[in-house]
């Protein structure tokens, strides 16, 4: 398994299967429909407010995970990462792989100069003891409330 950092705009179609199987395991509201803006996620990374780490198996895309990067309004001098997504494709979550893509991730967005990095976890798919026995620390609760 190798991981790299990649473009988004490079890696759009190839990407594309794996967002949908993603969005089948954890939307939380399936009627609204998939449909990333990738042209804002690759400006987004051009002003270096982006960033996407890739898992490849003997180079098939197999995973991600990306991070907006920006220094946080409530602590200016803070630099930080928050998760935008995270995905294993399910036949390659043995072995300690997703470990693995975090703990890399972590070490790159740390050479960024960032000074937290915020994991968003889904419910449905609870990683949250995965971040514990990596050092990551339990910090909020999110909740959602459909209006429309």
């Amino acid at each position: 398994m190798n991981f790299q950092e990649e473009h988004v705009a490079l890696i759009e179609e190839e990407i594309k299967p794996l967002l949908h199987k993603h969005w089948l395991e954890v939307s939380h509201y399936p009627d609204i429909p998939l449909d990333p803006d990738f042209e804002r996620y690759a400006v987004m990374q051009d002003q270096g407010r982006f960033v996407v780490y890739t898992a490849r198996d003997e180079g098939r895309l197999v995973g991600y995970i990306a991070f907006a990067l920006g220094y946080n309004a409530h602590y200016q001098t803070s630099f930080q990462a928050v998760q935008d997504v995270l995905f294993l494709d399910p036949e390659v979550r043995k072995g300690g792989f997703g470990a693995r893509l975090i703990a890399f991730a972590d070490r790159q967005l740390k050479a960024r100069g960032v000074d937290v990095v915020y994991q968003h976890v889904k419910v449905a798919r609870d990683f949250g003891p995965l971040l514990e026995r990596m050092g990551y620390e339990f910090i909020d609760k999110i909740y959602g409330r459909r209006l429309r």
